[in-house]
């Protein structure tokens, strides 16, 4: 947390993942994996051995995305009313340093999640995988974030937790740091 912090001071701005970052969403992502499984074999397709990103490029192959991305979402946005803040929230939370959110997680989950520890109003921008047209590590929606903070890219940090957040950041031209 201290390296987060002594990070967070070399730059202009921070943008940070949600999920894992700064709140954990309880997302029952086996029973979201049986749901979106049960889909694609109605529609002809098989989801043996997919991981999730793979399982939601099924389901854009096979043309059942917008019920994918509904079962997905609904589990995010029921799970955000119930997310727990993480350490790190409470310091954004005093910081000045202006900051977005950019997340593979669905915009309005993000927001709830945000909303219910009193800290949505703290971002300059909440960009979820259904902002863009695009998802991680694709830079486009770490992108938009940057654009709401209007600093330049290299300016600015992104803290997640994940390798994919690293990648994201690297194609995006931005520092990044492990939560």
């Amino acid at each position: 947390m201290r390296r987060v912090r002594r990070r967070v001071s070399e730059y202009d701005a921070v943008v940070y993942d949600l999920d894992g970052t700064l709140v954990d969403l309880p997302v029952d992502w086996s029973r979201v994996r049986t749901d979106v499984e049960a889909v694609l074999r109605d529609a002809g397709a098989d989801p043996e051995g997919l991981v999730t990103w793979e399982l939601y490029d099924c389901a854009e192959a096979v043309g059942v995305a917008t019920e994918v991305e509904e079962i997905i979402a609904s589990a995010e946005r029921t799970s955000a009313a119930d997310a727990a803040a993480l350490p790190l929230l409470a310091d954004v939370r005093e910081s000045a340093t202006p900051a977005a959110v950019c997340s593979l997680n669905c915009e309005a989950a993000c927001r709830i999640a945000l909303d219910r520890h009193d800290a949505g109003e703290r971002f300059a921008a909440v960009v979820g995988r259904d902002t863009v047209p695009a998802r991680k590590p694709d830079p486009a929606a770490l992108h938009r974030a940057i654009e709401a903070l209007d600093v330049p890219p290299e300016r600015v940090l992104f803290v997640g937790d994940a390798d994919r957040d690293a990648e994201t950041a690297r194609r995006a031209g931005t520092g990044f740091e492990y939560v």
